[in-house]
């Protein structure tokens, strides 16, 4: 405030500047007809003189904006840590709420736009669907940004109590989490008419029923397939290596239950000539043919990386031994700070070996702690050893993809905080080469973005059925129909926009 103030004043002593110097430069008028006689010559002067005014004016006004920002900062800064402050000011568990609350919007949001439009593209052209594919973009890179903040803001939380000024650092993040959510839902609402236009399920009911039928039978086949594929991973592996997809066949037979009922009923209402409530049933079974056609991916998808784990843990084995070895080898100073690290790789070795002799094992777990523990020989010897880097990214990149499965799966149910977890980990593993030490922490995340993801569906408990008829409870629990009033299908667009076919579903 002093420095503004002093600003100000500089200001108005260069204003008054002119004013004086003009005045002790100027001779005394010797009569009253003089000064009449000499007024049109004193004009250019006094323009020059007003002329003169104009910066001044400028940085005076400059000087006051700043002293009133300053002095607002200030005031809004105190009613922030002063009881009973500004009652204007969201408080900060409320704005924290609003946060999480619209982190999971948004991210059903841009799951189901991907669907959506993953649907339109295969009856479309390109170009048609080209903005909209730019939109979902959009809202994906805001999405994610929002994402990677709520990341910062709980590992600070977790490293303990805020230091001085941390409430309004934690309000500037939890309002920047909010008004990039915001931004993301608004660019799908004001996008979700055209993309109706493109997709056209009203008018074109019927065709899109051809083909959401002819994808049923083909997920109908992958759901006794993926049974068989199940019984076989019982048999072949250690019961915890296919405990990730043990109930999977199961869930999606409950979708592909809801599928059916819903594909009945558009076809009764396309036949009657009634396009809305044909296009809210569609999209309804739609929503549900897509779950179950993940998770019968999902149990191919397991089935895959155990086997290329089993394939792989030979020579994971191989090569934490040899830098076990190397280690060894290094001179004494070095291999002192090897001591924990080396009996740490000889436990879990000689564990994997004892494992994989006595019978099933879970392959994709004992190359986890493999690779771990040849990381941990690496960390402490400098990065002079074998570290195990492609054998850590077959377990990360399969938590990663189950732990993305579940959460789409039963997304109605889950949480920012698992969906988070799940966020951090997919930006470590992206595209590109990708550091030893970041694919182990996407492996840590992922795994725990799992956990969370099944404790809050165990909270969310066994939703009823209710209004959508056969398997209803399960698409509430996976996102496909809201449950918060809407009661409809869940279609391309922002929170305001999303449920918009929920007044024809009936």
């Amino acid at each position: 405030m002093a420095h503004a103030v002093l600003g100000g004043l500089v200001a108005m002593g260069w204003m008054v500047l002119p004013l004086a110097r003009a005045g002790a430069d100027a001779p005394a008028a010797p009569a009253r007809s003089a000064r009449a006689t000499a007024a049109p010559a004193a004009a250019p002067q006094a323009a020059t003189t007003t002329g003169d005014l104009v910066p001044p004016l400028v940085a005076a006004g400059a000087a006051g904006a700043v002293a009133a920002y300053g002095y607002g900062r200030r005031r809004r800064r105190a009613a922030r840590t002063t009881p009973g402050g500004d009652p204007g000011l969201t408080p900060l568990h409320e704005l924290d709420r609003q946060a999480r609350r619209l982190l999971v919007e948004t991210d059903d949001c841009v799951r189901v736009g991907a669907e959506e439009l993953a649907l339109a593209m295969d009856r479309a052209a390109g170009d048609a669907v080209e903005p909209y594919v730019y939109d979902l973009r959009h809202a994906e890179a805001g999405l994610a940004a929002a994402f990677r903040l709520r990341q910062r803001l709980d590992e600070a939380d977790a490293t303990g109590p805020d230091p001085a000024g941390g409430e309004d650092d934690r309000r500037d993040v939890l309002e920047e989490i909010i008004a990039r959510c915001q931004d993301a839902g608004q660019r799908l609402d004001a996008a979700a008419p055209g993309f109706d236009q493109i997709r056209a399920l009203e008018r074109n009911a019927t065709a899109a029923l051809e083909f959401a039928e002819t994808r049923f039978r083909k997920v109908a086949a992958g759901v006794r397939a993926a049974e068989a594929t199940i019984a076989s991973l019982h048999g072949r592996y250690a019961p915890a290596a296919s405990l990730p997809v043990a109930g999977d066949a199961e869930q999606a037979k409950d979708r592909l239950l809801f599928t059916t009922s819903h594909l009945n009923q558009a076809r009764q209402y396309a036949d009657r000539g009634d396009g809305p409530k044909a296009a809210a049933h569609l999209r309804a079974a739609e929503g549900a043919l897509t779950q179950a056609a993940d998770l019968v991916d999902g149990v191919d998808r397991l089935a895959g990386e155990l086997a290329s784990a089993t394939a792989g843990l030979p020579e994971a084995i191989a090569a934490a031994q040899a830098a076990r070895d190397a280690a060894r080898g290094l001179p004494p100073d070095a291999r002192a700070a090897l001591v924990g690290p080396l009996g740490h790789a000889e436990s879990v070795l000689s564990a994997v070996r004892h494992e994989t002799a006595d019978g099933p094992s879970d392959p994709l777990d004992a190359l986890r702690r493999v690779a771990e523990a040849a990381a941990g020989l690496a960390g402490a010897g400098g990065g002079e050893l074998p570290d195990g880097h492609e054998q850590a990214l077959v377990p990360a990149r399969s938590a990663l993809g189950g732990a993305a499965c579940f959460i789409g799966t039963h997304r109605g149910a889950v949480g920012s905080e698992a969906r988070t977890r799940l966020a951090e980990a997919r930006r470590l593993l992206g595209p590109g080469s990708v550091p030893l030490s970041e694919v182990l922490r996407a492996d840590d995340l992922a795994r725990e973005a799992r956990r969370l993801a099944e404790r809050d569906v165990r909270a969310y408990g066994n939703p009823s059925g209710g209004r959508g008829g056969a398997g209803a409870g399960g698409a509430v629990l996976g996102g496909i129909l809201l449950s918060d009033g809407e009661g409809g299908p869940m279609s391309y667009g922002g929170p305001r926009t999303r449920g918009r076919r929920g007044a024809f579903f009936t």
